[in-house]
């Protein structure tokens, strides 16, 4: 599966942030974007290296529906740090107007703006229609929402797109399936993995990507970075608590009854049924959902690092008071010192 003779350690690779833009119960998202703002500019100064933002729509708990606003934001509040997409879904928008505003971004932050793509609806179909006004798109149309993006950044096409013509904007693919990954692997781009909700596809999809990866001006060998769920605070049992908030938003999820994060709670026993439970688990297993202290954290992230040599981890710390998160990214920051 692996690429390369050389497999990479924890402090060899870079670490990410995937932020959610989380809405608690009892607050807004005018504080959840104050926290958003908050965490960026602490992640630059402990040296994360990328800050992404996520489409998603029709969901109470989730604050980043304008995706390329917010980025708009953090990246206004941050130095040096790169801020992207992971992602928008290309199939709720008109390439150009993808194209313009991510044009727009990096005009604004030169060198700093990612440019992360998916193709799920990051909805349900209601609210697929509602944004595309038909249902008419089918999966295997998305490689070729790409290539028109790609267009419209390189100036080939009849319709041009001002900003954002001649720009130099890293493209990523983002799956949870083999899809992406082979589609990141012909075009030469690289390919952010979902493993922190897609666990048991993460080595099949790696080795699609590496094996059948074709060089590109854009790349020259695969560059894989993975998603992991990550909760760590002072002691195992407290990170085990802080962690019951990311189960209860997987369990509304479940139940088709998304609503904003829940804090943590002494027992998830009084909450799911065995079956939910076992399912929740299944989903937010070891190994892509890494829970403790420190050094359980940093052991849990070596032997996935290990596991699947990747080139970075995107970290993503669901946690209900805004100072347990802080914390947490600290902590983690900690280790890469």
């Amino acid at each position: 599966m692996r690429n390369s003779s050389h497999t990479k350690t924890f402090n060899e690779i870079p670490l990410s942030i995937l932020d959610l833009a989380p809405i608690k119960e009892g607050s807004t998202a005018k504080e959840s974007f104050q926290h958003t703002e908050d965490l960026a500019q602490h992640a630059e100064k402990w040296g994360y290296h990328r800050y992404w933002l996520a489409e998603h729509h029709s969901m109470p708990g989730i604050a980043s529906a304008a995706t390329s606003v917010l980025i708009g934001h953090v990246a206004g509040k941050t130095n040096h740090m790169r801020v992207g997409s992971g992602g928008v879904m290309l199939p709720n928008h008109a390439s150009l107007v993808i194209a313009e505003q991510f044009g727009t971004l990096e005009s604004l932050y030169p060198g700093r703006i990612d440019l992360g793509l998916g193709r799920a609806p990051g909805s349900d179909q209601m609210t697929a229609f509602a944004l595309r006004r038909d249902l008419k798109q089918r999966v295997e149309e998305f490689p070729k929402q790409v290539e028109e993006l790609q267009a419209y950044f390189e100036g080939t096409g009849i319709v041009h797109a001002y900003p954002g013509e001649g720009l130099d904007i890293p493209i990523w693919l983002l799956g949870s399936s083999g899809f992406s990954a082979r589609l990141a692997a012909e075009k030469g781009l690289p390919f952010s993995f979902a493993s922190h909700f897609a666990p048991d596809y993460t080595l099949q999809a790696l080795k699609l990507y590496r094996d059948n990866f074709k060089p590109s001006n854009t790349l020259q060998k695969p560059y894989a970075m993975l998603g992991v769920n990550v909760v760590v605070s002072d002691t195992d049992e407290k990170a085990k608590y802080l962690a019951t908030s990311l189960q209860q938003q997987f369990l509304s999820l479940r139940r088709g009854t998304p609503g904003k994060l829940q804090a943590p709670v002494e027992d998830m026993e009084e909450i799911w049924t065995l079956s939910e439970k076992a399912a929740i688990e299944k989903t937010l297993q070891s190994g892509t959902t890494i829970v403790g202290s420190k050094e359980t954290v940093k052991r849990g992230l070596e032997d996935f690092i290990k596991k699947t040599n990747a080139d970075e981890l995107i970290i993503h710390s669901q946690i209900y008071e805004h100072k347990e998160r802080l914390r947490s990214y600290e902590i983690i920051a900690e280790m890469m010192d």
